[in-house]
């Protein structure tokens, strides 16, 4: 196996078992690794630190796997940590809920891995070539231990092209799946289509979330903002919220919403749901002097990076402050933040901003995170990408 050896000084981050070295931290290499293959990393004291996966083509260029020097990285290697992280969702999945995150990459120290269940199918994305390199062995131990139906690669996601990978997209094992999966989540129906996550995406990393938020709704009015394919819709309907109105830019998304609220026996009279940009339209909600009980604001990534942090603060500070101008004295806000470059504290700061410009008065009810299937490794904070909080508006 090819050593990796660091500079004098970097070896910190492998020590506290972080899952990532950049290449700046490279002293030099001994031999030419291809990428994805397995390297021994090498402190600038010839100290064994960890095997990794080496690439080239990424900033990240070491993901390390494991830090015993006397462990084989073996198809036996790769078994266990997928058997350990399929066991530990084992109960998540139940008469009520059969989708869920089987495998969550460096959570599962399984770096640049992603496995999503729904119901009797899988969904496989691989990000790092060193996973690429084993994407059979993976494929036939997710088949021996959970007999899906079909294995479909989703691995379309732009991140591949860091490690000089191309998108790939279709079925790996199995049949193929149906154009809707019907899955259950909260006991409340969704139509998948794993194929084509834009004709009918769902989000499994808000399922505690919504649940946690319905509480709130019963006889309430409600805004759901950026509501995609409805999670917290549905949640509110079911809790028996008064009305709730469904707010999303994309067209595709709001009929598939429709789709579900009839999968779900919802009465029409309950619900509306309008085509806009979110913005534009709370800003029109505040020239009529429309005002809601429970409002949830669950937008896209702003801060796709550090770089971007400064541009997203202002358009979270500008989309909260807007939410809370929309509410009822003593309204409840759920408000999210899937950037992983903006920190709770980040978040919160952001928060107290846009209460200073909408003049309201702001508790903090319960602070929201990502669920038990996208757990956080202490080791690597990075993994905490999810960050939401319940607010009470006076």
């Amino acid at each position: 196996m090819i050593d990796v050896i660091l500079k004098k000084g970097k070896e910190k981050a492998a020590i506290l078992r972080h899952p990532w070295i950049f290449s700046g931290a490279i002293e030099k290499i001994k031999g030419k690794p291809e990428n994805g293959e397995l390297v021994s990393v090498i402190s600038a004291n010839k100290e064994f630190l960890a095997y990794a996966y080496y690439n080239d083509q990424s900033r990240v260029a070491l993901r390390l796997l494991e830090w015993d020097e006397n462990t084989n990285i073996d198809q036996e290697w790769y078994a266990q940590k997928l058997k350990s992280a399929i066991a530990a969702r084992a109960h998540i999945l139940n008469e009520e809920t059969n989708t869920c995150r089987l495998v969550f990459s460096e959570a599962d120290f399984l770096p640049g891995l992603i496995v999503d269940q729904y119901a009797d199918f899988l969904s496989l994305q691989i990000l790092s070539a060193g996973m690429e390199n084993i994407k059979k062995e993976i494929i036939n131990i997710l088949r021996t231990e959970l007999n899906p139906k079909g294995i479909f690669d989703k691995s379309d996601a732009g991140a591949r092209k860091h490690e000089n990978l191309e998108p790939t997209q279709g079925l790996l094992w199995g049949e193929a799946p149906p154009e809707f999966i019907e899955v259950k989540e909260n006991g409340i129906l969704y139509h998948i289509n794993i194929a084509d996550g834009q004709k009918s995406g769902f989000y499994c990393d808000q399922r505690d979330n919504r649940l946690i938020l319905a509480e709130y709704t019963k006889d309430k009015t409600v805004l759901d903002c950026f509501c995609y394919s409805g999670g917290f819709t549905l949640n509110s309907l079911k809790q028996g919220a008064a009305q709730v109105t469904s707010v999303d830019s994309s067209g595709l998304a709001l009929e598939t919403l429709q789709h579900n609220l009839n999968l779900n026996g919802f009465s029409a009279d309950q619900h509306s749901s309008i085509q806009s940009d979110v913005n534009k339209q709370l800003r029109t909600f505040k020239e009529e002097g429309k005002l809601f009980d429970v409002i949830v604001l669950d937008p896209p990534k702003y801060a796709p990076s550090r770089s971007a942090l400064d541009r997203a603060a202002r358009a979270y500070k500008d989309l909260n402050r807007l939410g809370m101008l929309l509410l009822e004295k003593g309204g409840i806000l759920a408000t999210y933040s899937c950037s992983g470059a903006v920190d709770m504290e980040t978040f919160k700061q952001i928060i107290a901003w846009a209460a200073l410009d909408a003049g309201r008065e702001v508790q903090i009810i319960k602070q929201f995170h990502q669920p038990e299937d996208h757990p956080v490794r202490i080791s690597f904070p990075e993994g905490e990408y999810l960050k939401g909080l319940l607010l009470r508006v006076l």
